[in-house]
């Protein structure tokens, strides 16, 4: 499961709210309520985000591996 729990830290120690976010960098609402859902979200939207806040990757998004999938042994 991808988190987008770093980028609320991100922003707030920016100090850029969601409100700048939509009409200083003209991220969409729609967008910024898939992150609030942790649902997916387009990589040229990360790269947005990181160039709004002159951030990391890391510094918006994280990977929480999820134990309920059984990994392929195959596909290592």
């Amino acid at each position: 499961m991808i988190s987008y729990e770093p980028l609320w830290t991100t922003l707030k120690n920016k100090d850029i709210t969601q409100y700048q976010l939509i009409n200083k960098y003209h991220v969409s609402a729609g967008q910024l309520s898939r992150l609030r859902k942790n649902n997916y979200i387009s990589t040229h939207t990360i790269d947005i985000l990181c160039e709004i806040l002159n951030c990391r990757v890391e510094d918006v998004l994280r990977y929480i591996p999820n134990s309920d999938i059984e990994i392929d042994k195959d596909l290592k």
